[in-house]
């Protein structure tokens, strides 16, 4: 017991432990708050990627309107209901689907 005491009284060490219970617990860069930034950033990380990949397919999606007639013509019936003159539109709703 004499020894523990002697040790934990070295001004060395108690300056040690003293830095390293400020710097874990009362610090601005604290532990907490760094693992707190770093889920944050796992997180942002993972919303870039999935941005990056939409912007891809975007594009890609883009090029073959700009490219093909055809594509063009189906996205427009599809996504607008546009159609050609003499031509009839029928809309089926699934009403199993939730709606939000």
């Amino acid at each position: 017991m004499n020894k523990v005491l002697k040790f934990l009284a070295n001004k060395y060490i108690l300056t040690i432990l003293c830095f390293l219970v400020w710097m874990s617990f009362f610090d601005q860069r604290d532990i907490f708050n760094t693992i707190e930034q770093k889920g944050k950033l796992n997180l942002l990380l993972a919303k870039k990627h999935y941005y990056e990949k939409e912007i891809a397919s975007a594009q890609l999606e883009l090029t073959d309107l700009q490219n093909s007639s055809i594509s063009l013509e189906k996205f427009a019936r599809e996504k607008y209901l546009m159609k050609k003159d003499g031509e009839d539109i029928y809309l089926i709703e699934d009403s199993n689907e939730v709606k939000k």
